[in-house]
């Protein structure tokens, strides 16, 4: 299948030059998009209806949010899982999955349908190495790791009943789909949800829309492939950017479609990271909360 444009234009929101943008999260309550620039490092928060940008500085390198209780996010740095409060700007400590890896750093984390937090790892170096985790952190600091011998952990979803997770290894190159249960967060019956090569776009970032759809960033490609449910693929989108990292689904109607990318200075196509947006005719799911 070849890779198509969306049907609505697609917008850039955003000045900035991100480094590596990454982890765009929908706060309906705020009304606002946080998203994050691992390598600057920061945490942003976007009104998109006045393109208002707030910018939060982090102490090191920061590879991915999620909303937590009582407003504030749960943020995965290089020195471990903390909680954040955008208020008064202060972190507080929960826990580090890896404290002894220095190779690695946390990369994806999202919120789960259990109110876990849910963060793998990446080995931060190249030639990359099988170091890295998948780990699933509860709300009093409870570490658990539930997958290893990863290089990338990325492409964290859940269907919308909450009864499928899914979860990528970028450079491994596939999605794994399981059986999840939500209320204690226990995974199942593991299958290949899908294979890429660099062509195809290694898997990056993912979302979810209410039909079950996965939609998922590829990073070497300029594109977004959504795949259905049983994993055919339901479209291929092109973006005017080489390195989309993550979709996300949010605005009033969860039909605007939010995408964070990286630098790239590939030989013909060096542009900047930024975050871009786009109508879509199918909204998303409402986001998890930590806690």
């Amino acid at each position: 299948m070849r890779p198509i444009d969306f049907e609505e234009p697609i917008e850039r929101r955003i000045d900035l030059d991100l480094a590596i943008g990454e982890s765009p999260v929908w706060d309906a309550g705020r009304r606002l998009l946080w998203f994050v620039d691992i390598l600057a490092p920061c945490i942003y928060a976007l009104d998109p209806q006045t393109n208002h940008l707030t910018t939060y500085p982090m102490p090191c390198a920061v590879g991915s949010i999620g909303l937590a209780a009582g407003g504030r996010l749960v943020v995965a740095l290089r020195t471990g899982v903390h909680l954040f409060d955008p208020g008064s700007r202060t972190l507080e400590f929960l826990v580090h999955p890896e404290p002894d890896m220095e190779m690695n750093r946390l990369n994806d984390g999202k919120v789960g349908p259990d109110g876990c937090f849910w963060v793998g790892s990446m080995h931060d170096s190249q030639p990359r190495a099988p170091t890295a985790a998948l780990y699933r952190v509860t709300p009093t600091g409870e570490c658990t790791r539930i997958s290893s011998g990863l290089e990338v952990s990325n492409g964290l979803a859940w269907s919308p009943d909450g009864r499928t997770m899914y979860h990528a290894d970028s450079r491994g190159a596939y999605v794994q789909a399981y059986d999840f249960d939500p209320d204690s967060g226990s995974l199942s019956g593991g299958r290949r949800f899908a294979t890429f090569t660099e062509s195809d776009g290694l898997p990056d970032g993912a979302a979810i829309d209410a039909e079950g759809h996965y939609w998922v960033a590829g990073v070497t490609a300029g594109r977004i492939t959504k795949f259905a449910p049983d994993g055919r693929i339901a479209g291929i989108f092109s973006l005017p950017t080489p390195a989309p990292t993550m979709p996300c689904f949010g605005g009033s109607d969860l039909k605007t479609l939010f995408i964070t990318s990286l630098r790239t200075d590939r030989p013909g196509r060096h542009q900047m990271g930024t975050l871009l947006s786009v109508k879509t005719d199918v909204a998303g799911i409402p986001t998890g909360v930590f806690g």
